[in-house]
């Protein structure tokens, strides 16, 4: 269940990696999507974006989040949880 939950995770992450490329309208229901997704990822991103610096315009803390969620996946995978 926790491998399912981290599959999840990591697809919000890429979710809201995607929708970062377009502009959001102050209104309508992609302005509530984008809202919901800014709140679920960025606990984890937030942090992580202070400990990641950015390479010029591009902010790396998704893909290294996205990257440690799935070390942690096989760790608990192998460990038999």
């Amino acid at each position: 269940m926790i491998s399912q939950l981290i599959s999840l995770y990591t697809l919000v992450i890429f979710a809201r990696i995607i929708l970062s490329w377009f502009p959001v309208t102050s209104s309508g229901p992609l302005t509530q999507v984008t809202r919901v997704l800014f709140q679920v990822t960025e606990p984890v991103l937030g942090p992580a974006r202070r400990i990641i610096p950015n390479i010029g315009p591009l902010d790396i803390s998704p893909i290294v989040v996205v990257f440690g969620l799935g070390f942690v996946q096989r760790l608990l995978a192998s460990a038999g949880l």
